[in-house]
C-alpha cells in the first residue's frame, strides 16, 4: 500500500532571552508523489471508489448515497438536481410552521448570498491601492531552510500575485487576562508578552486552510514577537503548513493597521497585490475600527473564520461572552 502523506522535520537551538528556543532549519507538511495517492487497496479499505459522494433523488440516477467517481462529477448536472429536489424538500416529522418559517429564513439566506457575491465583485473591482513604501525586510524561514531576512517582495511565489498577510497578536493586547499556554516554553513567558487565544484560534484554522489556498494564493501570519518565540508556539500548536515571519524590526504593523500608535498590536488581515514590479495594497479588513452595533464584535475576518460560522448555525449561537480560549476544561484534546 502506497503511503500518500510523508512528514519530515528537523530542528535546531537557538539561544534567545536566557532559554532554549527551538527553530525550524527544513519545514515540515504534508506531500503526496502523485495525484493518485490512494491504490486499489486503499480504496477497498475504505470500502468505496475513490471519489465524490452525492445523493440524487431521481431513481434513474442511482440509489441515495452512491459514490461517482471525480471524473464523473458534473458541477451544473448536481446544480440541477438539487434545484429539482428544492420544491419539495422537508425533513422528517417537521410540522407545517417550522417549514413555512424555514422558508421564510431560505428567502433571507439566498438574498444574503447574492449580497456576499455583490460585495466581493465590488472588492475586486476596487481601483489600484496605493504602493507599498518600502520592501519591508521581515525575519523568518527562508525558501533554503535557513533562518534569515524576508523581504515582502520575495512572498510572491510564481505565478501568484495576491499575498494574505493576518497580524497575529503575539504580545497580546495589554488588558487581554485570559489564560495563557499551560506548558511549553511559551508559557514561561509572563502573560503579557504572550500570544492572543482569539488570535491563535483564527490561526488554528488557517493552519488546516493554507494547503488548500497555497495553489492560487500567498498566505503569511506575521507577528511582532521575535522569529524564535514565535516558531517555538507554532511547533507547540502543532502549526505545520503556514509560513510565519516576525516583524519586530520594521514598521510593517503600524503602517498597516496592525499597531496602535501606543504600539497594541492589532489583528489586521490584509492584501496585497503584485503587477509587474511593483507591489501595491489591495484591500485591508478596515471593520475592525468600523463602529459596532450592540452586541456585536467588529466581525473584521468574519467571513473567512468557521469557528464563529458554525456556532451561527445553531440554537446556542455565539454564547454572548464566551471567548475563544489556548485550551478549554471540557476537552482534554490538544492541538
Amino acid at each position: 500500500m502506497k503511503q500518500p502523506l510523508e512528514q519530515t522535520e528537523s530542528r535546531r537551538l537557538q539561544i534567545h532571552d536566557g532559554a532554549q528556543w527551538p527553530t525550524f532549519v527544513g519545514s515540515g507538511g504534508l506531500s503526496h508523489s502523485d495525484t493518485d495517492a490512494y491504490d486499489q487497496q486503499s480504496d477497498q479499505e475504505f470500502g468505496s471508489s475513490v471519489g465524490l459522494r452525492a445523493s440524487y433523488p431521481s431513481s434513474d440516477r442511482g440509489p441515495t448515497g452512491t459514490y461517482l467517481a471525480a471524473a464523473d462529477f458534473n458541477p451544473k448536472r448536481w446544480e440541477e438536481d438539487l434545484m429539482t429536489s428544492q420544491a419539495t424538500f422537508t425533513f422528517p416529522n417537521e410540522s407545517k410552521a417550522y417549514r413555512a418559517a424555514r422558508d421564510r429564513l431560505l428567502a433571507q439566506e439566498v438574498e444574503l448570498r447574492r449580497t456576499m457575491e455583490a460585495l466581493a465583485a465590488a472588492r475586486r473591482s476596487l481601483p489600484p491601492g496605493g504602493e507599498v513604501p518600502e520592501d519591508y525586510i521581515f525575519h523568518g524561514l527562508r525558501p533554503d531552510g535557513a533562518l534569515g531576512d524576508v523581504r515582502l517582495s520575495e512572498l510572491f511565489a510564481p505565478g501568484r500575485d495576491s499575498l494574505v498577510v493576518y497580524n497575529m497578536m503575539f504580545p497580546r493586547y495589554p488588558t487581554d487576562d485570559r489564560p495563557g499556554p499551560t506548558k511549553g516554553l511559551t508559557a514561561r513567558l509572563p502573560l503579557s508578552e504572550g500570544p492572543c487565544p482569539s488570535c491563535v484560534a483564527l490561526v488554528d484554522q488557517l493552519d488546516g486552510t493554507a494547503p488548500h489556498v497555497e495553489p492560487r494564493v500567498n498566505m503569511v501570519i506575521v507577528a511582532k514577537a521575535p522569529l524564535p518565540r514565535l516558531l517555538a508556539f507554532a511547533e507547540e500548536r502543532s502549526w505545520r503548513h503556514l509560513r510565519l515571519l516576525s516583524s519586530a524590526e520594521n514598521s510593517f504593523n503600524r503602517d498597516y493597521g496592525g499597531e496602535t500608535e501606543a504600539g497594541h498590536q492589532q489583528p489586521m488581515l490584509n492584501v496585497f497585490r503584485r503587477e509587474g514590479g511593483t507591489i501595491r495594497h489591495f484591500w485591508g479588513s478596515e471593520m475592525l475600527y468600523a463602529p459596532t452595533d450592540a452586541g456585536q464584535d467588529p466581525r473584521h475576518v468574519g467571513t473567512i473564520e468557521p469557528l464563529w460560522n458554525i456556532f451561527d448555525l445553531v440554537p446556542e449561537g455565539r454564547g454572548g461572552d464566551w471567548q475563544e480560549q489556548l485550551t478549554y476544561p471540557c476537552c482534554k484534546r490538544e492541538p
